[in-house]
C-alpha cells in the first residue's frame, strides 16, 4: 500500500512538473510568434508628435538621427484613413505612405503573396502594396501577365466646407503592386504608397505624421530610445515596438503568470500525496524507529532519514517529471504534431528559456523541501521522546 503511495506521489510531481515545462515552453513559442509578426511590420521605434497629428518634418535633424550609434535606416511617414473603391465594393482603410527604405525594413519581400512585387515606384509610375485580406474584401485580384490590378483612393479634403456640387474627397487610382501577409490587422487594414504620393493625396507639403526607424542587429531598442528623446526633445513621443503593442505583450505575460500560479497550486494539492506516504511510511516504521532508538539514535537522526525519503520521492518526481516535458516540447519541435486551430496547419510553437527551466525546478524543489521538512518535523514532535 505505501509503495502505490509513493508511486502516486513521483507521479503526480512528476505530471505537475511538466506540464509547467510544456506550458510554459507554448507560452515562450507563442510570445515569440507574437514578436515576429510585430515587429516585422511595426518598426523597432517610431518618433511622433507630442501633441499633434502631424508636424513638420524639417524639425528633426535626421542627418544627427542616422549618424546614432545603432540606428540602421529610418522613413517618414505619413498615415491616414481613408476610403478604398474597387468597382463596386467600398473599404475604409489605413493609408501609409513610406519610402523606399521602409520596404527593406519590415523585410517586405519575404511577405508578399504569389504574383506580388515589393516596389512603390517603376518608370515614373507609383504603386501602393496592399494588404492580403483588405484586397480580398474589396474582391480584388493580382493578374498575371496582364498588368496590374488597381484601386481608387477617397482622401477627405483639408479645410474645406461641404456644399451642393462640391466634392469633399481627392480621388486617385493607385495600381497594386503586391499584396502583403503579415498579421491579422495589417492584412485587412493598411494599404502602403511611396510618401509623396500620400502627401499629395493628403495635401501635405512638408507635414508627416512621423519617422519609423530600424536598429541594428546587437542593439537594444530601449537604449537607442533614450539618445533619440533626448535628439529630439521634449516636443516628441519616442516608442519601441514593445509600446506600441504594450496590451498584446502584457496580455500574454500575465496569461503566463495566471497558468504558471494555477500549476503551482495544482502542485501543492498533488505534494499531499508526498505528506500521506511520508505520514504513512512513518506509521510503519514506528516498531523499528522505537528500536534504534533503543540503540541511541536521537531525533535529529530519525528526522533526516525521513527529510530524506520525502526527498528522494520529490527528486525522482521532478527528474521524470523534466524528462517527460523536455521530451514532449522536443516531440512537437521536431514532428509538429499539434497545429493551431484556424492556423492552416501552423504548428503550435515551442519555445525553450533558461530562466523559465531554473524558475520551474526552484519551485518545485522548493515546494518539495517545505512538503518534506514540515510533516516530518511534526510526526517526529508527536510520536519520538527526546
Amino acid at each position: 500500500m505505501i509503495n502505490w503511495i509513493t508511486r502516486i506521489s513521483v507521479v503526480g510531481i512528476a505530471a505537475i512538473t511538466a506540464a509547467l515545462i510544456i506550458l510554459l515552453s507554448a507560452f515562450n513559442g507563442i510570445e515569440k510568434m507574437i514578436e515576429e509578426l510585430y515587429s516585422e511590420y511595426d518598426s523597432d521605434i517610431t518618433i511622433r508628435a507630442a501633441e499633434t497629428k502631424t508636424f513638420n518634418e524639417i524639425r528633426i535633424d535626421y542627418g544627427a538621427l542616422k549618424k546614432i550609434e545603432g540606428v540602421q535606416a529610418y522613413s517618414k511617414v505619413v498615415e491616414e484613413v481613408i476610403i478604398l473603391k474597387h468597382e463596386k465594393k467600398w473599404v475604409n482603410t489605413k493609408l501609409v505612405g513610406v519610402e523606399d527604405s521602409f520596404l527593406e525594413m519590415c523585410n517586405m519581400n519575404n511577405h508578399l503573396l504569389p504574383k506580388s512585387s515589393a516596389y512603390l515606384e517603376e518608370d515614373g509610375t507609383r504603386y501602393g502594396i496592399i494588404g492580403a485580406s483588405l484586397l480580398d474584401k474589396l474582391g480584388g485580384y493580382m493578374p498575371e501577365n496582364v498588368g496590374h490590378e488597381s484601386v481608387v483612393c477617397y482622401v477627405p479634403k483639408r479645410k474645406i466646407k461641404v456644399g451642393l456640387g462640391k466634392n469633399p474627397f481627392t480621388t486617385k487610382s493607385v495600381p497594386v503592386s503586391g499584396k502583403m501577409n503579415f498579421n491579422r490587422e495589417v492584412n485587412s487594414e493598411n494599404f502602403i504608397v511611396p510618401l509623396d504620393l500620400a502627401k499629395e493625396l493628403m495635401g501635405y507639403n512638408s507635414q508627416v505624421s512621423g519617422v519609423y526607424l530600424d536598429v541594428k542587429d546587437g542593439y537594444e531598442n530601449e537604449d537607442l530610445k533614450t539618445s533619440i528623446q533626448n535628439l529630439v526633445g521634449d516636443d516628441f513621443l519616442v516608442k519601441t515596438n514593445f509600446e506600441k503593442n504594450e496590451l498584446i505583450y502584457k496580455t500574454s505575460k500575465s496569461e503566463k503568470l495566471i497558468v504558471l500560479f494555477i500549476l503551482v497550486f495544482i502542485f501543492i494539492l498533488a505534494a499531499f500525496n508526498l505528506v500521506a506516504s511520508l505520514t504513512m511510511l512513518f506509521v510503519e516504521k514506528l516498531p523499528n524507529i522505537e528500536t534504534m532508538q533503543g540503540f541511541g539514535a536521537n531525533r535529529q537522526f530519525i528526522f533526516k532519514i525521513f527529510f530524506f525519503e520525502g526527498l528522494l520521492i520529490a527528486v525522482k518526481g521532478i527528474l521524470f517529471g523534466t524528462l517527460i516535458g523536455y521530451a514532449v516540447c522536443f516531440i512537437q519541435l521536431q514532428f509538429e504534431l499539434l497545429t493551431m486551430p484556424n492556423s492552416g496547419g501552423e504548428p503550435f510553437p515551442i519555445s525553450f528559456s533558461l530562466m523559465d527551466g531554473v524558475l520551474i525546478i526552484s519551485l518545485v524543489s522548493i515546494l518539495s523541501v517545505l512538503f518534506s521538512y514540515f510533516p516530518v518535523k511534526y510526526l517526529i514532535f508527536k510520536n519520538i521522546d527526546t
